[in-house]
């Protein structure tokens, strides 16, 4: 008997192949555990494939009529007796009509498929059909259960130690030599034996697995992964960034036990800081961007293809930090393993620090150990051990570290924290937000080094030696502090396995998370985004991209860095100091001098070698400077370019050197209405920051030594008559300067540093100087603001003495012009003006 004829049965395929796209879209999951997207994936698959195996049905024998199988598949969608129940009871209808039972296969004699076509397992670009079994298992850790992601973070530190630092006598038979070690399972000492090992089983799953693929489920499943390096070098500058911050600025503004800043950018001393094992240099970059001038940094790296990358500091000024590596200076190798490097660069940091050391130490030390990142700690303890020593070797008492870690659970490595928990006041392990939670990475923050540490330090030298003299043996050093002395210290212990401990947990949930996002590619963070903008606007980081500086013609950036000064000023030449003239250095209180030694010039620094110079005349152009120097971008100088000499005779050496007359614009920052004497003082501290005495090469910067106009006197005393190589044998008049270096001078720059009406006078009644203002008739000790005088107001007034032919301002020197300022007029007039001023003072 044929069918009764049905809209929906006869409708067309393409009508049909319509309902089945609906029929997927409709199907639901009863299971929590699966998610929804894979079964709707599943079914899709079996619903197309159905549809496209359907044919005619027409003169198929039937023993019931389908209208009477579709309510029997109705009568299911209740129950829970049929394995298709899950689906919804439009889905089992629809199946129903078109000829569905259970158990057979659709098509003329169901011939179809019987069963649901699976979801596609496929990873990546794994090959098709390829499964890895021991990444595929189950880790049976839920991870779901993690805390909110947060931009606050906590830090714990180990309690005080209230142990003597330890001497060399007591240390003296703590070095352990051993068998060599090279498991890591049963390091049970520091962690629990369960813990650890879970850990350990989480890390190897991943051995298996294709590292793209790691690092794309990895993106999805950091929650703080979109932080990365902002407008920095790398992410090591955020880390350095994250931390400083949680810290409390400890590092990029130190400040002594009371809380009170240690340094103020106003004043001379700069913030010196290291940098070793850290190429390409992201924490150096941080620290320049957040400090600019007022720092000066030194790094150790290996050479080679992990080198500082100076080139690629966009952000900061990477003329503020001087690579040094080791022995050999610039030419070294920069291997921190090598006792003769760490020696060298303990004693070039100490040279350019006044002995005092660094104000704090960054060490990020890390190689590749693809294949065995379980046994990261123990091949990394001799690296770990030398960065811990070059601590205790440059950083000043009262100084800082911090120094990337791995895994901490052998004695060794526990016996290395103790010795830095003896030798700082504070320490505590911390792991930033940052850093990857599943990775082994963890840092050690010191604070405060302790007086008294030269002990410690030269037993750890004593044990990089012997590390080094078994290297390539089968016997190593496995303890530097006995196991006794760390468990008798009890507090220190239980910190320590605390900490071991919550790190080895929060690793094995971020793995299992991993490990999901890998099977399931439809998971992500949700809040990746909404994250970093709240981490960045804590630390204080402007949420910009990273561009490479622009780069500006001197022109352009001296137009730039004057903000619409009147240009005139800068060709105002200097009033020549005569018999006529003389008097206008009156009050010579108000005045300060300096030793000339050529024409000056404004000298402007667009970054690197990029230097050029400019005689004031506005029909002059800028010309580059032709020596080897460097000035960070966005400076602008008054300068004399000076031939200074060395020696005398035939080892007589000769140097070009710019001389700094007076500063304007130090790397951005705009000085000109500052003291006069302030931004001598600032540009001393610039100099120092920029200075680079492993660069012999280089031509030097200086500051010109400024005089008070009443201790005239004392610069005749620098004056010698000295033979200039060249000059056929006829000595020269000469200055020496403070680092024993002369030059030929040409005359004295006289500057008054008070603006009208003030002027300065001598308070016999006080013993000290005060400022009296002509126009009130008003004295007083304290600094007025508007008697300072700006750089233009220095630059326009100031007088030169020129010492040309003629002028006897040196014993030896006995012509002199009567119609020209001998050095006796003008010493005769200081001193009868400084007897006038005591005269009148009050």
């Amino acid at each position: 008997m044929r069918r009764r004829a049905d809209p929906e049965c006869t409708a067309p395929i393409k009508k049909q192949k319509k309902r089945v796209a609906e029929l997927a879209l409709n199907l639901s999951s009863t299971s929590d555990d699966e998610p929804p997207s894979s079964v709707n994936h599943g079914v899709k698959a079996s619903t197309i494939s159905l549809s496209e195996s359907d044919s005619e049905t027409e003169g198929k024998q039937h023993n019931s009529d389908p209208f009477n199988d579709a309510f029997k598949a109705d009568s299911l969608v209740e129950g829970t007796s049929s394995r298709y129940s899950m689906y919804n009871s439009f889905s089992q209808k629809l199946m129903a009509k078109m000829g569905f039972r259970e158990g057979e296969g659709l098509g003329k004699y169901s011939q179809g498929r019987k069963d649901i076509v699976e979801a596609s397992n496929q990873k990546g670009r794994r090959g098709l059909g390829l499964t890895l079994r021991g990444f595929d298992q189950e880790l049976n850790v839920d991870w779901r259960d993690e805390p909110e992601p947060s931009a606050c973070e906590q830090v714990s530190w180990f309690p005080e130690c209230t142990t003597e630092i330890p001497d060399t006598q007591e240390m003296s038979d703590w070095m352990v030599i051993g068998k060599r070690k090279m498991i890591i399972e049963d390091e049970t000492e520091f962690c629990g034996e369960e813990l650890l090992h879970s850990m350990l089983q989480c890390k190897s799953v991943f051995d298996v697995l294709d590292g793209e693929e790691m690092r794309r489920a990895r993106t999805r499943a950091n929650p703080y992964e979109m932080i990365r390096g902002v407008f920095f070098l790398n992410r090591a500058a955020m880390k350095m960034a994250n931390m400083d911050f949680v810290f409390d600025r400890m590092f990029t503004n130190p400040r002594d036990s009371s809380g009170k800043l240690l340094l103020k950018d106003r004043e001379a001393e700069l913030l010196y800081f290291a940098d070793v094992c850290a190429g390409p240099g992201g924490f150096s970059e941080y620290v320049l961007w957040r400090k600019k001038w007022h720092a000066k940094g030194f790094g150790m790296t290996l050479k080679g293809p992990n080198d500082f990358k100076l080139e690629d500091f966009y952000s900061a000024s990477s003329e503020l930090f001087e690579p040094y590596y080791g022995e050999g200076g610039i030419d070294g190798d920069g291997d921190i393993t090598r006792p003769e490097n760490i020696s060298a660069f303990r004693n070039f940091v100490l040279d350019n620090t006044d002995r005092k050391g660094v104000h704090f130490l960054m060490a990020d030390g890390g190689f590749s150990v693809e294949g065995q990142e379980n046994l990261q700690e123990i091949l990394s303890k001799q690296l770990l051990l030398c960065q811990f020593l070059m601590a205790l070797s440059i950083v000043r008492t009262g100084g800082h570290f911090i120094c990337k870690t791995f895994d901490l659970f052998t004695p060794f490595s526990v016996g290395l924290i103790y010795l830095l928990y003896c030798c700082f006041e504070r320490v505590c392990l911390f792991k930033p937000i940052t850093s990857r939670p599943a990775n082994s990475e963890r840092y050690v923050v010191c604070k405060g080094l302790k007086v008294g540490i030269d002990d410690v330090r030269e037993y750890l030298f004593s044990v990089n030696i012997k590390l080094n003299q078994l290297r390539n043996t089968d016997s190593d050093v496995n303890l530097v502090v006995p196991l006794e002395v760390i468990k008798g210290d009890h507090e220190f212990t239980d910190y320590m396995i605390r900490s071991n401990e919550s790190h080895c947990s929060l690793q094995i949930k971020a793995l299992a998370k991993i490990h999901a996002f890998v099977q399931d590619t439809t998971l992500s963070e949700p809040r990746q985004a909404e994250i970093r903008k709240e981490c960045l606007r804590l630390w204080g980081i402007p949420d910009q991209a990273r561009v490479a500086p622009s780069s500006s013609d001197p022109k352009s950036k001296f137009f730039e860095l004057i903000q619409g000064t009147e240009i005139d000023i800068f060709s105002y030449k200097p009033t020549l100091l005569t018999s006529k003239t003389l008097e206008k250095i009156r009050p010579v209180l108000d005045y300060r001098c300096m030793v000339s030694g050529s024409d000056q010039k404004f000298l402007i620094g667009l970054g690197k070698s990029q230097i050029y110079t400019w005689d004031g005349r506005q029909s002059d152009r800028w010309v580059k400077l032709d020596l080897k120097t460097e000035l960070p971008r966005d400076t602008l100088l008054s300068v004399e370019i000076v031939h200074e000499l060395k020696g005398e005779g035939k080892a007589q050496r000769k140097i070009s050197a710019i001389h700094i007359l007076d500063v304007l614009v130090l790397n951005g920052s705009d000085v000109r209405e500052q003291h006069f004497n302030q931004r001598i003082q600032l540009a001393e501290k610039f100099v120092k920051a920029v200075s680079k005495p492993s660069r012999p090469d280089m031509n030097p910067i200086r500051v010109k030594e400024v005089y008070r106009l009443e201790e005239m006197e004392k610069i005749f005393l620098r004056l010698e008559m000295k033979v200039i190589k060249g000059s056929s044998g006829t000595p020269k008049l000469s200055y020496t300067g403070r680092d024993d270096r002369h030059f030929v001078p040409t005359g004295l720059y006289i500057v008054r540093t008070v603006n009208e009406p003030w002027t300065m006078g001598f308070s016999k009644s006080f013993n000290r100087k005060f400022f009296y203002n002509k126009k009130t008739k008003t004295s007083t000790f304290d600094l007025p603001a508007d008697s300072i005088a700006p750089f233009h107001i220095c630059y326009y007034g100031r007088l030169f003495w020129e010492w040309g032919d003629g002028i006897r301002v040196h014993d030896s020197q006995k012509l002199q012009d009567p119609d020209k300022l001998s050095k006796e007029d003008v010493l005769s007039f200081i001193q009868t003006q400084c007897l006038s001023a005591l005269g009148r003072s009050t």
